[in-house]
């Protein structure tokens, strides 16, 4: 969209990591003490992996989007114990001195692999998995659940609306319904999701999102008459601008706006009302005003269900806020991180897992694919345990390497890698039944199945 908004391309550069904040306190107490005792057992040098995945899929939903990758590998690089983090520790008496000592050297040196941002997942899928030792593992657990959770939630409902919208926009404009910082990882949550653009100019700084904005109610308010509110916008920002025309009287917007900025008005902001039917005359009335080129946007609380049955009626885009920011009724993915596998005191790996009432796990390092049929078009996802599935030359292998020997690779992280992730979400739902795009409750769209060695 270019001429509904007044929209800032995305920029060129990287994400800041200057200001970023020290990400080593974001974190549960319980991790630095599980750490001390298992320093003081001596099994906290054992290597271990890790897994993060959901049991489940929210009630109903019948996939999820992975999102937070990137911003989990950019947070990796600001875990560091300094002298205010390990002083907090030290006068709190939270860890001992040997554990102290042993976070100021911390760099993490391992290996993580997972799901590509973008990726669909499905229940039990090993979206992120961690190999390293249990101490460098254990102490990032909640920075990994806490953006995981968060950033695939939105992105998963991101990618409902996006769906139910069709070919026509979804502009994110939440930052309001949410913490300041949720706001930056929503709106890039959303773009991986399949949203056009963002209100949210924090997060156009940080990761290059396209951004748009024009005007509010409380600006046509400001002035003495609708017509001068309109006349100030057109005269700094252009015919190409975005009116919103229901601070008043509908029909007298409209027609104000098109007096004001002629054909060339970029397009008019519906907000509230029945929006199916407004959206509809309020299309009439424009084509016989000679606007057949201006555009309708629709915001007002929408959600998915809301976006699908504006589905007939003659709108171009859409601007939603609280439902995206806030999950759509799932605010967090339930991804959990489990130790699924550790070396023995003789070097030899062995399997573990929960066996907990309705919070199993299963253990084993793991390999993943989706297999497809001939047509490409998905059947399956397949987990092999402790073996790489079998692969009949059409499937497609799922887990991407992030950091090896500590070191983050390339093309992950910053604009770039919200661009990559962005297309390998539109390629993994292309290649997926078309009953994902279906908004009524369902099980997942392709079951989940496991191959284990011989």
């Amino acid at each position: 969209m270019t001429n509904a908004l007044t929209t800032n391309p995305p920029s060129a550069a990287g994400p800041s990591l200057v200001n970023a904040p020290n990400s080593a306190l974001f974190t549960d107490q319980y991790e630095l003490t599980m750490l001390q005792a298992s320093l003081h057992s001596g099994a906290a040098h054992r290597r271990a992996v890790f897994e993060a995945f959901a049991r489940r899929l929210p009630e109903g939903r019948r996939y999820g989007v992975v999102a937070g990758t990137g911003r989990l590998l950019e947070a990796l690089a600001t875990f560091r114990f300094d002298d205010a983090q390990l002083g907090f520790l030290s006068d709190h008496r939270i860890v001992d001195d040997t554990t102290l000592a042993w976070l100021a050297d911390f760099r993490f040196s391992g290996s993580i692999s997972g799901y590509a941002e973008g990726e669909a997942y499905f229940p039990n899928s090993p979206i992120l998995i961690v190999e390293s030792s249990f101490a460098e593992a254990c102490i990032l657990e909640t920075l990994i659940l806490s953006i995981l959770n968060h950033d695939s939630a939105i992105a998963s409902a991101a990618s409902r609306m996006t769906g139910a919208a069709a070919d026509r926009p979804c502009i994110e404009m939440g930052s309001r319904r949410t913490h300041e910082e949720a706001a930056v990882a929503a709106a890039r949550a959303a773009i991986i999701g399949g949203f056009a653009s963002t209100s949210n100019l924090e997060a156009g700084r940080r990761y290059g999102l396209p951004t748009v904005g024009t005007a509010a109610h409380s600006f046509t308010l400001l002035h003495d008459s609708e017509r001068a509110a309109f006349e100030a916008q057109v005269a700094s920002l252009g015919c190409g601008t975005s009116l919103l025309v229901d601070t008043y009287d509908v029909e007298q917007g409209v027609r104000t706006a098109v007096e004001v900025a002629g054909p060339e008005l970029g397009a008019v902001r519906l907000d509230s009302g029945d929006l199916v039917a407004q959206a509809r005359w309020v299309r009439e009335l424009l084509d016989d005003l000679g606007n057949h080129n201006t555009k309708i946007v629709v915001t007002s609380d929408l959600d998915e269900f809301a976006i699908g049955l504006l589905a007939a009626a003659p709108v171009d885009s859409y601007g939603v806020g609280t439902s995206l920011v806030t999950g759509s009724g799932a605010p967090t993915a339930g991804m959990v991180y489990k130790l699924v596998s550790r070396q023995d005191d003789d070097g030899t790996f062995v399997s573990v897992a929960k066996a907990a009432t309705n919070k199993a796990s299963v253990g084993g390092l793991k390999h993943a694919l989706r297999r497809l049929d001939e047509h490409g078009m998905a059947e399956a996802e397949v987990v092999g345990i402790e073996i790489s599935p079998a692969d009949d030359g059409n499937d497609r292998p799922l887990l991407q390497e992030f950091v090896r020997d500590g070191v983050v690779l390339p093309g992950w992280t910053g604009p770039e890698g919200v661009v990559r992730a962005a297309e390998r979400h539109r390629q993994s739902l292309a290649e997926l039944p078309g009953a994902v795009r279906r908004l009524q409750r369902g099980e997942p769209v392709i079951p989940t199945e496991y191959e284990e060695a011989p």
